[in-house]
């Protein structure tokens, strides 16, 4: 079996799982968003309210809660949060599970090369993230067009799908430069989930204090808003090449540390 095939059986049943939580979050969130709808403004009004430290942990703001697409643009936020956290975690185990699982002796017996090992791991990665992402975009597809009374928002669905995209791919890389430089498993996943929630603390703090905006360039979660996606200008250039840059950065980190790393069988 080569190395690409047995990491996509090693990570099947986590992918699934997932999976599953991703369809219970969808369908839980769009049930309530009926409620939602019904009330009109009364729970406007009630989000109004609340503190401001709340409305921006939850991603409210002056979003209209009683129709779709906002009440699907803080819906994002929690299919983001579980991307991410799903994306961060698959990219620190992918690289640093031989010697946690001790079969680092499966991988030094092959007639391969070391970055030909990282390749098929980030190649199993890649699909893992991508599925999860479509599976995202399937589930929003069929609960929200079957809660939507009104306009349809498949294009801004989409839209948001591609800008969760790059976030994963953004984490999944962070993950793997995680499982490059550190020896343990654990050490790798704690440090890529230290930074996935140190920067989106980040990200909270910068839309409370706008004294920190400058700050907004080190945190992935301010570069692909849902209410500037869906009701601003949409995807900002700038970011995306940034995106890609850290990116390109974090995957030569990568190759670069894991072929001059010792593997202990």
């Amino acid at each position: 079996m080569n190395i690409f095939l047995r990491e996509m059986k090693a990570n099947r049943k986590s992918l699934i799982i997932w999976c599953i939580s991703l369809f219970v979050l969808t369908a839980g969130g769009m049930a309530k968003y009926a409620a939602f709808a019904e009330s009109g403004d009364l729970v406007n009004q009630m989000m109004e309210s609340l503190p401001e430290v709340l409305k921006t942990i939850w991603g409210i703001g002056t979003i209209n809660l009683t129709q779709v697409k906002g009440y699907y643009s803080v819906l994002f936020i929690y299919f983001v949060l579980m991307a991410t956290i799903h994306a961060s975690m698959l990219g620190a185990t992918i690289i640093s599970k031989e010697e946690r699982d001790k079969t680092a002796e499966f991988l030094l017996t092959k007639p391969t090369t070391r970055v030909r090992i990282v390749t098929s791991k980030l190649l199993a990665a890649l699909v893992n993230i991508l599925i999860f992402n479509i599976a995202t975009l399937i589930f929003s597809m069929i609960f929200v067009n079957y809660y939507n009374k009104g306009e349809p928002i498949n294009k801004e669905i989409i839209t948001l799908m591609i800008a969760m995209f790059i976030l994963q791919l953004l984490f999944v890389a962070i993950g793997t430069a995680m499982g490059a430089i550190s020896k343990k498993t654990k050490v790798a996943t704690a440090g890529a989930t230290a930074i996935l929630l140190g920067t989106y603390i980040l990200s909270v703090y910068i839309d409370m204090n706008d004294k920190v905006k400058f700050l907004k360039y080190i945190t992935p979660f301010k570069y692909f808003q849902a209410k500037e996606l869906i009701f601003g200008d949409g995807f900002n250039i700038g970011y995306i090449i940034l995106s890609f840059a850290i990116i390109g950065v974090l995957l030569g980190v990568t190759y670069r540390f894991y072929s001059k790393r010792d593997i202990y069988i």
